[in-house]
């Protein structure tokens, strides 16, 4: 049975999509098969791992309103093992539409519930808020990442998130528990980046991961290339964390997974590129 993992964080510009697609990613070329579920109407991922947003592209939004079957929706990625549910604009409108259906909460966890069998890991991104479509995933989800970026104003909302996941353990999903927290675009060059991490680790405590993401252009610049990093600089620093923070929530999950080898050809649509890792 695969595990769901819902990545999310109402505050926006923390890396959460960034962090999303890159786990899923390199999960992928560990061996396991993952499913990517885009819930923000943004769309941001699905552009990210190289699918085109034609008018076309069955998504989300037509699962949650019957329209579809699974088959005409998931989508194979540029990486082998990544498949994904995608995401348009036109998803901004199924807030209105929920409220209309009954047990709204939970349209997602009863699309994710018919297929979570087939896929080791199921990741979801989140839209950066706290509304029915954030509160859906986070019913569905048997986890929570949350990315927190490594600045002052990122620490605000935090309480207002945390008391949004014990509503839903207590009303929706009581098996909901935080998987981890990761912090992102940190530049220990900055007293106040280890200021902001030391305080995130005091409130958190073991459930913060040991890897940190660094701030990377890298990291900016792959989405606009619909590549994950992996597959456009695997040689970078902020590869090399993604890499990592993979490897350490695979660890945490006591699940076996492939190395993944030094300067090994990955082949995907569109020619090959180089990844990095250990031995």
């Amino acid at each position: 049975m695969g595990k769901i993992i819902a990545f999310a964080n109402q505050k926006g510009g923390v890396g959460k999509t960034t962090t999303c697609i890159n786990v899923a990613t390199y999960m992928a070329l560990m061996g396991k098969k993952v499913l990517l579920v885009d819930v923000d109407p943004q769309g941001n991922a699905t552009s990210a791992v190289g699918i085109n947003k034609t008018k076309e592209l069955k998504t989300i939004y037509d699962l949650i309103g019957g329209e579809s079957a699974y088959d005409e929706v998931i989508q194979p990625t540029i990486v082998e093992n990544l498949y994904i549910i995608p995401s348009t604009v036109d998803l901004a409108g199924a807030e209105v539409e929920l409220i209309q259906i009954p047990q709204r909460e939970k349209v997602i966890k009863r699309i994710l519930d018919e297929i979570k069998d087939a896929y080791d890991f199921i990741l979801i991104d989140c839209p950066p808020s706290l509304a029915l479509i954030t509160v859906n995933a986070l019913t569905a989800a048997d986890s929570l990442i949350v990315p927190i970026q490594c600045e002052f104003f990122a620490l605000e909302g935090l309480t207002q998130l945390m008391n949004t996941v014990r509503l839903i353990k207590y009303h929706l999903n009581p098996n909901l528990d935080i998987e981890g927290v990761v912090m992102t675009m940190k530049d220990k060059r900055y007293n106040l980046t280890n200021q902001v991490s030391n305080e995130i680790i005091k409130f958190f405590n073991k459930k913060v991961y040991l890897t940190t993401i660094p701030r990377n252009i890298r990291l900016a610049e792959a989405p606009s290339h619909g590549l994950p990093v992996a597959l456009y600089d695997a040689n970078s620093k902020g590869a090399e964390a993604y890499l990592s923070l993979a490897e350490e929530i695979l660890k945490r999950n006591k699940t076996p997974y492939n190395k993944i080898s030094k300067l090994r050809k990955i082949k995907f649509k569109g020619g090959n590129v180089e990844e990095n890792g250990e031995q």
